[in-house]
């Protein structure tokens, strides 16, 4: 009886889990088109007028493909460059689920 109670308490956790990921992604998708989009572009190639001007890097580029999350975190927290810093501006788990949604771009 112990057990069951545990498995359908797992089931209920998973079957919760699972519905906040897409939920998740189409918030980083959003807030990727409102914060880095107009730099980085659509697919992340940053070939657009306002990425060209910032030299804005592709995310195809083998350097940044190697690149870490923990990296592309610090990067997008801290600011690199022309880029500027979100931290305070954007939350810790939006910039990780920012940093998942770039992978997709890939």
């Amino acid at each position: 009886m112990k057990l069951s109670r545990i498995a359908i308490f797992a089931l209920a956790a998973a079957l919760m889990m699972s519905t906040v990921r897409p939920a998740q992604a189409q918030d980083a998708a959003a807030l990727y088109k409102s914060k880095c989009q107009m730099c980085h572009g659509a697919d992340g190639k940053g070939d657009t007028p306002a990425g060209k001007k910032m030299g804005t890097k592709d995310f195809h580029d083998p350097e940044v493909a190697k690149a870490s999350d923990a990296d592309l975190i610090k990067i997008t927290t801290d600011g690199k460059g022309k880029m500027p810093a979100y931290k305070g501006k954007i939350s810790d788990d939006d910039i990780k689920a920012l940093v998942k949604y770039i992978h997709t771009l890939k």
